[in-house]
């Protein structure tokens, strides 16, 4: 009972990340090993959750997109895969399913909650009242924080050892092809990050990287270095052009 406290409360803290001035510490690669940590498996927390935000890389609410929940998703698929023993397959197995149905909750906090709390703090600001209107914004996280801390809590409380059985039932051959999958969901999170960022002048850099990587053999942190190089050598920080992006919207103007 006092892991699934903790775990909730991992959950919990991950999505105040929101409210922290979006530092990171939602993401798996962060969470996993404080999960390890609780679970007294410190290694395949780090493991794992470095395994997990591989694949959910490309994973950012952007506008009014609301991504499969990483904080839910990536807390307990770290835990089942340490409870259960079974490691990075099943992380991935239980990790989407479980992002997905707390983004569903998500949705509803998003679509009826927020609204209703919105309007609520309308009214205050009618009269003036800046201290409710305050309550109400903090209220409204608090709520979301929540039914993710409650998700984690019973979702963890209720499922070890159930999912002990269910994954000793599972046939060879669908682990052998889970297998499979955790070593190219890594890839489908990189081709998703890609997506969003990738146009014709970055196009080179990334085959830049790939064969500086396949071909000379030059280490990841090395490749990054001469990625900051090469950002300082393009990219005059004293020109306000800089700021203008490909659709022509400044940093004053709204998305």
């Amino acid at each position: 009972m006092l892991q699934a406290f903790l775990l909730g409360l991992v959950a919990f803290i991950g999505k105040c990340d929101l409210a922290t001035g979006t530092n990171m510490i939602q993401r798996p690669i962060v969470l996993g090993p404080i999960v390890g940590l609780i679970l007294g498996d410190f290694q395949t927390g780090i493991v794992v959750g470095a395994t997990l935000e591989l694949a959910f890389l490309g994973q950012y609410s952007v506008g009014a997109f609301i991504p499969p929940n990483v904080f839910v998703g990536g807390v307990l698929g770290t835990a089942f895969a340490i409870t259960t023993g079974k490691g990075a397959e099943i992380a991935f197995t239980m990790a989407f399913p479980i992002a997905l149905l707390a983004q569903a909750v998500d949705n509803v906090i998003f679509s009826i909650v927020r609204p209703f709390m919105g309007k609520l703090a309308d009214k205050y600001a009618e009269k003036g009242n800046a201290r409710a209107i305050t309550i109400i914004h903090m209220g409204t996280g608090f709520i979301t924080c929540t039914a993710l801390f409650l998700i984690t809590f019973f979702g963890f409380s209720l499922g070890s050892s159930q999912m002990q059985a269910i994954v000793n039932a599972i046939p060879k051959v669908i682990t052998n092809g889970l297998s499979i999958a955790c070593s190219l969901l890594p890839g489908v999170g990189f081709a998703m990050l890609a997506r969003m960022i990738m146009n014709k002048e970055v196009v080179p850099f990334f085959f830049l990287g790939f064969v500086l990587s396949a071909y000379f053999k030059v280490p990841v942190v090395g490749i990054a270095i001469i990625g900051v190089i090469t950002v300082f050598l393009r990219v005059n920080f004293n020109d306000n052009n800089n700021l203008v992006t490909e659709g022509g919207y400044d940093e004053d103007e709204d998305f």
